[in-house]
């Protein structure tokens, strides 16, 4: 609509700029994505603010092999969020980054030189061997030992979460912060990586079973029992749809924001964007929902940096 409170207005950078003074700044800017930020950060304070909003937070391994990691991190630490969906590869990189370096590379690197210098490159990060599959072997095998000689032959993922991030990761650590503030994280595809590896190895030789169908009861109770729900989504996949499924049996999400990097086009999930989920009843009608196209590991930051100094204010 022409109105003049609509008018697009510059960018006016000065020294000392935050970057919620930034943000604000884009909601008159606009620009193609930007406008989109904005939105994202307005419907995530508003959702942190409902006390009575059960609050997902899902995202794929990839980020956590990043820096990234320590955003997710600040939002368990901070209790910004209630519930996390994710993939085995999260558990991987959690807690091999607790205790080996993984490294700065390029996506242009030769990957046959580096397949024969035994590094694994993750877009353009560099993973050595010994930081990843030798050091998650070695401490997966102490874990299920002792959790073996205690008596457990069961165990759930959000339990196994907990006894990874309270055993073996430290203060740098997803899985620690939300196994100290009894944040559950739930893995529905838990065979896919290298933990989920070393839970079936273990199980040739000592009958421990993973019970998800305990993980899901606890979803369904969740769910059920909240007044409103809300989800910030990162990336797609099994720990996208696993949130957005859930959230269908009671009516949809409230909220939803979702950064994605995917194309609409294909027909993926990764790539719908949130008003496909409104079709399903996955997300309500009614709810408030944005999807920025992007890079989480550049959005993520920037949206998560905006909202801490709004909740350093009081604002939420």
């Amino acid at each position: 609509m022409i109105v003049e409170d609509n008018a697009v207005r510059d960018y006016r950078l000065y020294e000392g700029i935050t970057v919620n003074d930034l943000i604000e700044q884009m909601r008159f800017a606009w620009g193609f994505t930007a406008g989109k930020v904005v939105a994202g950060i307005d419907i995530l304070e508003e959702m942190i603010l409902d006390k009575e909003c059960l609050k997902f937070l899902s995202f794929p391994a990839c980020i956590v092999a990043t820096g990234t990691r320590g955003v997710v991190v600040e939002m368990v630490k901070r209790r910004l969020i209630d519930v996390i969906v994710t993939t085995c590869g999260t558990l991987d990189h959690d807690l091999a980054r607790s205790w080996r370096s993984y490294y700065r590379g390029s996506f242009e690197m030769d990957d046959v030189e580096l397949h024969r210098m035994g590094v694994n490159r993750l877009g353009n990060i560099l993973i050595p061997s010994e930081s990843y599959g030798v050091i998650i072997e070695e401490r997966m095998n102490k874990l299920l030992t002792d959790l073996w000689d205690s008596g457990i032959r069961e165990i759930s993922t959000k339990e196994l979460c907990w006894a990874i991030g309270s055993k073996m990761c430290n203060e740098d650590s997803i899985l620690y912060w939300a196994a100290k503030n009894n944040i559950p994280v739930y893995v529905p595809g838990i065979t896919d990586g290298a933990v989920g590896y070393q839970i079936w190895l273990f199980s040739q030789d000592h009958k421990m079973r993973i019970d998800v169908l305990k993980d899901e009861q606890e979803l369904n109770d969740m769910v059920f029992s909240a007044k409103r729900t809300g989800a910030l989504i990162i990336g797609g996949g099994i720990s996208k749809h696993h949130v957005i499924w859930w959230n269908q049996f009671r009516g949809g999400l409230d909220y939803a924001v979702y950064i994605t990097t995917a194309v609409e086009w294909d027909g993926s999930l990764s790539g719908a964007r949130v008003r496909e989920a409104i079709s399903w009843g996955k997300v309500k009608e009614t709810a408030r929902h944005v999807t920025i196209e992007g890079d989480a590991t550049l959005i993520l930051p920037l949206i998560m940096a905006a909202l801490i100094q709004r909740i350093s204010k009081g604002r939420c």
